[in-house]
């Protein structure tokens, strides 16, 4: 019989994280009491906070009763958050940073980057990956390689940092699209646990910035005419693959175009390549849109080129920036007209 269930302590913490199939409990204690329960599913549609005293041989039954009823009600929405906002400290962004690298280091997730959006230090971008998420995301031809990256935000408003992260889930369904159906049970895992490694500041997890349907997520675009995922634009062709890395890093040490890299990942045997890249012009760049917009989304960035063979393209402004700011109203969006243009030519300066 297969097992379908998995129990095990977070050594930092008086944690558990307890397992039923896809769905994870994460258990806090004191002593011989659990003091919270939450219930995290793994495709992050749904969440439970208990802070009822409960008595540790009774977990067990406590745990049984809540999948029963998970089960046997209709308890999940049907629209996806954009983003969960993990809680709030009031300790410094770097402190608070090291903290969540920490954790997710600890649950067998892997730092890839990070950085100061538009070089503000009030924000701070960690990104992170692991490596079945990496196979998974492959697996995908259609640029699925950026769905590798996952994102978790940190904003100091005033002396409180507030960490947030975009729901992975989100993210799966909008880039891989309806094909998301052959993987779904494994990234349901993973989305779960990035959101239950990457809570280390409170027990509540409020989602915000939005929410649409898997459906929506599958053929999204912002208004008529307007591009979808596979309207990926161009931005560089090169001779080989290993010309278009070279480019790209060269480009990115010295640079040029006010950019910077924040992470690489370089898959060589599927010439497959994802650059994330800081937009630092103060006149268009990061430092210029995200007030406009909204910095309380900043685990969207940062900006990605994707390298496939001798091809390197970016997703469109005007989708990627929908995709992440869904609410966002048009006359706000006109704020930042030439904004989706301005990205693309600094792309493109970065891959000639």
């Amino acid at each position: 019989m297969k097992k379908n269930y998995a129990f095990k302590k977070k050594s930092a913490h008086n944690v558990y994280l307890f397992t039923i199939k896809e769905y994870l409990f994460k258990i806090t204690y004191d002593n011989y009491h659990t003091t919270a329960i939450r219930l995290i599913t793994t495709n992050g549609y749904f969440w439970v906070v208990t802070k009822t005293v409960i008595c540790m041989k009774y977990l067990f039954a406590v745990l049984t009763i809540l999948f029963i009823n998970i089960c046997f009600t209709s308890v999940f929405a049907q629209n996806i958050p954009v983003y969960f906002e993990l809680g709030t400290t009031q300790e410094s962004i770097q402190s608070s940073a090291e903290k969540v690298k920490n954790a997710l280091t600890t649950d067998g997730f892997k730092i890839i980057g990070a950085y100061n959006p538009g070089n503000q230090e009030n924000l701070y971008v960690i990104c992170y990956t692991r490596t079945d998420l990496e196979k998974i995301a492959l697996d995908f031809e259609d640029r699925g390689a950026l769905g590798a990256t996952l994102k978790i935000g940190l904003k100091n408003e005033d002396g409180t940092v507030k960490v947030s992260m975009l729901n992975p889930i989100y993210l799966f369904n909008a880039y891989f699209n309806k094909n998301i159906e052959k993987h779904e049970a494994e990234l349901q895992k993973i989305s779960g646990q990035a959101i239950a490694a990457a809570s280390v500041f409170g027990q509540d997890i409020k989602p915000f910035g939005g929410e649409l349907s898997k459906e929506k997520l599958h053929k999204y675009h912002y208004k008529m005419m307007m591009p979808y995922f596979k309207d990926a634009e161009v931005i560089a062709k090169f001779s080989s693959f290993n010309e278009g890395i070279k480019t790209i890093q060269e480009n990115l040490e010295a640079g040029t175009g006010n950019t910077k890299k924040v992470y690489e990942l370089i898959y060589n045997d599927k010439k497959t390549a994802v650059f994330g890249v800081a937009l630092l012009n103060e006149k268009d760049g990061e430092s210029h849109f995200l007030p406009i917009i909204g910095d309380s989304h900043l685990a969207a960035m940062p900006y990605e080129i994707i390298l496939q063979g001798t091809t390197a393209s970016t997703l469109p402004g005007r989708y990627r920036i929908a995709l992440n700011w869904p609410e966002l109203t048009m006359g706000t969006f006109m704020k930042i007209m030439s904004t989706p243009g301005d990205i693309k030519k600094t792309m493109e300066k970065v891959t000639q």
